[in-house]
Parts: structure tokens; sequence; C-alpha cells
């Protein structure tokens, strides 16, 4: 997944990695089956916005998200999206997270990774 990515006017390697957390650090992932629709629905919207996943991680109260994009898509603009359609849909199919107002926090971590990093990144499970 280091590879540079090339479109008509541009040739990147932005990776991603991400880290966020349900509010009140609620062990949500303990929730028999939401860690595997969390990661089917990030893969799908990564999709849409054609994202590349290089891994997806969930402890009991966190999630880390390892992602390389196109130079066209912000930090901002990708948290803004996974975090907002995974809590709209996780709180309606779940019940135990059906009367959270929001299920993620406003605040995230990012941090940008090259070539070298990208591995070291991904052994951190």
């Amino acid at each position: 997944m280091n590879e540079y990515r090339k479109t008509k006017t541009t040739i990147s390697l932005i990776n991603y990695h991400f880290v966020f957390c349900p509010r009140y650090r609620r062990k949500i992932f303990l929730i028999p089956n939401i860690e595997e629709r969390f990661k089917y629905m990030v893969n799908f919207i990564c999709d849409e916005m054609d994202i590349d996943v290089i891994a997806i991680e969930c402890a009991k109260d966190h999630a880390y998200i390892f992602l390389n994009c196109l130079p066209t898509l912000s930090p901002a603009d990708i948290m803004r999206k996974i975090k907002g359609v995974t809590s709209r849909v996780l709180r309606d199919e779940f019940e135990q997270l059906s009367k959270m107002p929001n299920l993620w926090t406003r605040s995230y971590f990012v941090s940008t990774a090259g070539n070298v990093s990208s591995e070291t990144i991904k052994e951190i499970r």
C-alpha cells in the first residue's frame, strides 16, 4: 500500500493514522457484532471516497484507522464522513447505542506517515 497514487495532475503518497473514541470512553466494541459492522461501514465509506484502507483495529473503547488517500481530501473531511455515517447507522441498528445522542467524541488524533513508518504503524495492533 506504499505505492504512489497518480491522477491526471498529481502524484502523491498520503497516509493518515487516525485514533478516535466513543463518548465517555464507552466500551462499545465489546457489544457483539458492532466491531464487524463498524469495519464494514468504514471500508464502504472509504471505497466511495476513493480511500485505500490499510488497517482498521478496534480496542474496547477506541478505534485505529490507517488510510491512504488522495491530496484532495483533508483529515477533517475524512473524519466527518466516517464518524457521521457510523454514528447514525450504529445507533439505529444497535439497541444499546440508540439512547446516545452522539456516538463519537468531537476529538480525534491524526498523524501522517510516509514509507518508512507505515509498516511500523501496521504492527502496532
